[in-house]
């Protein structure tokens, strides 16, 4: 490990105005060790990130960079044990420096995460009740219209809401918990993602006939749900890491709407049932792919 920090406390400070520290880091950690996250672009890489590294011992304090794909960890002797936890998880995590703490940036981040802390949970309740609501919607709708997009978009909005509700369940509880809450919020994303993908084989092969109109219709309500969700962001998307991953989460919903849409649109032009299927298709995938990689994570 390398033991100076020249230079270091400097160049901090500037990465801090679009980070928050997570964790124990109130008090003082002996080194500071940054990785980089190739395929940690939105909230759920974070927050499984945050769930893998909540049971090291001694704890650490995280430091997220989203838009670079940084994560910088306050941590004692214990970074074999970081290092492992974070390559269990498939991102690509990779040790880029480690050098000792310099304590006045870990009490600053420490601050100012403590000052935007409340204003953001009321922004993450207020996405979750969207999320929620247009969950429920598009799943009836999608089933009422014979439109794999629409179900598939509903479980999408299934997936935020299972994120951000997850956010605000782990303030002040144990990695027990947190861990149980995740599980069952990935087994819950896991079922209903397979139910999407059998919906989608079964309009396959016993056809189907896609409302083009409500397709557009709702998949147009979902994206003024996710527009909306933006402009509540976008005051505090440079807060802070949970709000950076928030805003880019709800800027991914917004191209999943759109390829809603367009299907329906082409539904209507073609006369074809096919772009519905494909959406479907590939937003149930991505859903898929979420709740395996919530699935991975162990006490």
């Amino acid at each position: 490990m390398t033991d100076t920090c020249s230079g270091q406390c400097q160049s901090e400070s500037v990465e801090l105005k679009t980070s928050t520290v997570e964790g124990n880091s109130s008090f003082y950690k002996q080194f500071t060790s940054e990785f980089s996250v190739p395929k940690m672009d939105c909230s759920s890489e974070e927050r499984l990130i945050r769930l893998t590294l909540d049971g090291v011992e001694p704890s650490v304090g995280l430091l997220f960079d989203i838009p670079e794909r940084k994560v910088r960890v306050f941590h004692d002797e214990n970074l074999d044990e970081i290092i492992s936890k974070l390559e269990s998880l498939n991102f690509g995590a990779k040790l880029e420096t480690t050098q000792k703490t310099c304590s006045k940036e870990v009490a600053k981040a420490t601050a100012s995460a403590k000052e935007n802390e409340i204003h953001e949970n009321q922004i993450l309740k207020w996405l979750l009740v969207i999320n929620g609501f247009m969950f429920i919607v598009e799943i009836i709708v999608g089933w009422i219209a014979q439109s794999t997009g629409l179900i598939a978009d509903s479980l999408d909005m299934f997936a935020d809401a299972a994120v951000y509700g997850l956010a605000l369940y782990a303030v002040g509880h144990s990695i027990k918990k947190k861990l149980k809450a995740a599980h069952i919020s990935g087994w819950l994303q896991m079922i209903l993602a397979l139910g999407a993908l059998g919906e989608v084989a079964r309009r396959f092969i016993f056809g189907s006939e896609p409302v083009s109109i409500l397709m557009m219709g709702f998949g147009l309500v979902a994206l003024i749900a996710n527009i909306t969700c933006l402009i509540l962001i976008f005051n505090n998307k440079e807060s802070g890491a949970h709000m950076k991953a928030s805003w880019i989460f709800s800027a991914n919903d917004v191209i999943a709407n759109l390829g809603v849409i367009l299907a329906g649109f082409l539904v209507a032009w073609t006369g074809s049932r096919y772009p519905d299927l494909v959406i479907g298709l590939i937003i149930a995938v991505i859903v898929l792919n979420g709740a395996r990689r919530i699935l991975q994570l162990k006490y």
